[in-house]
């Protein structure tokens, strides 16, 4: 989950040549290179007035209504088999740990296929917000088994990071810059090789939390993780506004919606973490 190529995926798109990018005029052009790169007020000013991209006939044009439709659709059905998980490790511990560590190991596929796939796949995507929800609701329930009140903690703190990210964002307190955006992949790319490395630790030492246990190096670390979650909600953003911009098909807006979702999941995780860190 510290990973998000689903927005990988649309950049490759848009470079190849989405709703017609590819073909000639100087509209076509310029917003099939703007797609590439972070959006001056000039090229944005250029693809406003020109002509739309779409060639008769094919998918609409992205709205942001799209986006917030296909989010809150993947957000219930993530709550809502989320509360089936939770359940479901309620009732019996050891099918909830085989919803924990198979629901990581078919996120990470599913996650895979829909980033590399030639086509967009709604059904893929829905089917990975239905094993991400299951995964959840079992992470969750063991969490508050062991803390008491720890989920509604997490909650409220990912819900409140992610309006806090989106006005800063909205306001330019941040700016996704070209550089910006390539040091916070690589720093992604980064966790996320410690991620699995951490996991492997954790299994064969059957240490809680891996590196660093609940001390303060493992603290700083959660507090490291929460971070860089929360700045790659402004790198979602900041995709959502282009592809908007240089006219994606509507389509694209599952896409969209399943890189938000994937990091909302990601930061509530961390959150459950590093409050668990705390508490110890």
């Amino acid at each position: 989950m510290a990973n998000n190529p689903a927005f990988n995926r649309l950049e490759k798109d848009a470079r190849s040549g989405y709703a017609g990018f590819g073909g000639s005029g100087s509209g076509a052009a310029g917003a099939s290179h703007a797609a590439t790169d972070q959006l001056s007020a000039q090229q944005l000013q250029e693809m406003y007035s020109a002509p739309s991209a779409l060639r008769p006939g094919t998918d609409r044009a992205l709205t942001m209504d799209d986006v917030v439709m296909k989010t809150l659709g993947l957000f219930a059905l993530v709550v809502g088999f989320g509360a089936v998980g939770w359940v479901v490790a309620a009732t019996n511990p050891a099918l909830g740990i085989g919803l924990w560590l198979g629901g990581m190991i078919a996120t990470l596929i599913l996650g895979l296929v829909i980033a590399f796939k030639k086509t967009l796949s709604v059904p893929l995507i829905v089917g990975y917000a239905v094993v991400e929800g299951l995964f959840v609701g079992a992470v969750s329930q063991f969490f508050e088994q062991r803390y008491q009140g720890i989920v509604a903690q997490a909650v409220l703190a990912t819900l409140a990071t992610f309006v806090g990210m989106f006005i800063a964002y909205k306001v330019g307190l941040i700016k996704v810059t070209p550089k910006f955006r390539r040091i916070v992949t690589m720093m992604i790319f980064g966790y996320a090789i410690f991620a699995v490395a951490n996991f492997v630790f954790a299994m064969v030492t059957d240490t809680a939390f891996g590196f660093g246990g609940s001390g303060p190096w493992g603290i700083a670390i959660s507090l490291f993780a929460v971070g860089l979650a929360s700045v790659s909600l402004a790198l979602d953003f900041d995709m959502v506004d282009r592809a908007i911009a240089t006219g994606a098909p509507q389509k694209y807006s599952w896409l969209l919606a399943h890189g938000i979702i994937v990091t909302l999941v990601w930061l509530y995780i961390e959150f459950l973490r590093l409050i668990a860190r705390m508490r110890e």
